[in-house]
């Protein structure tokens, strides 16, 4: 990912105005081999699961199936985002598929909650009629799923953090092992205790803290939507930064939004009464920008604040 110069347009060449462009093109880390390998894994202990799951009648141990079920698809999709938001910008889609990111985020948070969702009822139907099942068929298969399930997270953690996208993927993973994990739990205390009870119980509990963790991914997803500023990024120092840059006694019409999970853009008019060098200016506020509020994405229109052109965006109250 290279970091160019700035470029600086103008929709005049007339002194009152002046746009900068920071023309960075980011892309997202590729995890393509992570996706690949995480993809047949699951598939293949799916399979497994469900198959032993019903040679030992636990409904723990079946609901661990679908819930990897639906992680291979969330691999799917957060995989063909990754990949498309790669994708060239076009004339009709000037910042290509980029976005695509957001949106595999906030399915797979959607797709997630749904089958935990389905999990926690079928559980629920179990706990007063709890069956018998085969406890050490279902501690093996369930230890199994938290080692592939483990692996799998940790390719992904690298980019949990700063990419939305990667996040989901990871979350999948590692949701996915904390339900392992709490099977093999309910397996050892049915084989203790012959409280068979317990399966439908540890599933209903375990879905809950899913839940719990993945609200936090369906709202990030959804403000990125919705072109809200970034979680990181704390629009009132960015204004404060921009209203102390030398020359400038205002800033208004000030916008910052994810073009993806990873691409901050921003857009804003700031007021310099004398324009002297506005290139020196530009250049140095992008690379600060980028560096300190990790905006990759900015466009500045200087104007004078005064005279016939003064600006119609200058209130707060106009978007």
């Amino acid at each position: 990912m290279g970091n160019e110069l700035p470029h600086e347009h103008s929709q005049d060449r007339a002194p009152e105005h002046s746009h900068q462009h920071a023309a960075h093109t980011h892309a997202p880390a590729s995890f393509g081999r992570a996706f690949a390998i995480g993809t047949v894994l699951n598939i293949a202990f799916v399979l497994a699961e469900a198959i032993f799951g019903v040679r030992a009648n636990s409904v723990a141990l079946l609901a661990d199936a679908g819930h990897n079920l639906s992680d291979v698809l969330g691999l799917l999709i957060a995989w063909a985002a990754s990949a498309l938001a790669t994708q060239r910008p076009t004339a009709r889609r000037t910042y290509g598929l980029r976005s695509t990111s957001i949106l595999a985020a906030m399915m797979n948070a959607v797709v997630l909650l749904l089958a935990i969702g389905g999990i926690a009822w079928e559980a629920i139907g179990r706990i007063g009629r709890p069956e018998a099942v085969v406890t050490s068929t279902v501690i093996w298969v369930a230890a199994v799923g938290i080692v592939i399930n483990g692996a799998t997270a940790m390719l992904f953690m690298s980019g949990a953090k700063s990419d939305l996208n990667i996040r989901g993927a990871y979350l999948h993973m590692a949701a996915d092992a904390g339900v392992s994990a709490g099977v093999v739990i309910a397996g050892l205390a049915m084989a203790a205790t012959g409280w068979f009870w317990l399966d439908p119980i540890i599933s209903v509990v375990i879905s809950a803290i899913i839940a719990i963790g993945t609200w936090g991914l369906l709202r990030d997803s959804v403000n990125l939507a919705l072109n809200a500023v970034p979680a990181h990024i704390d629009p009132a120092a960015v204004d404060t930064y921009l209203r102390q840059l030398p020359g400038v006694t205002g800033v208004h019409d000030l916008h910052i939004w994810g073009m993806s999970t990873t691409d901050v853009a921003l857009t804003a008019h700031i007021i310099r009464p004398d324009i002297v060098d506005d290139d020196d200016l530009l250049i140095s506020t992008a690379h600060v920008l980028h560096e300190r509020f990790n905006i990759s994405h900015p466009t500045l229109q200087i104007e004078r604040g005064h005279g016939p052109h003064d600006c119609h965006l200058a209130s707060d109250t106009v978007i």
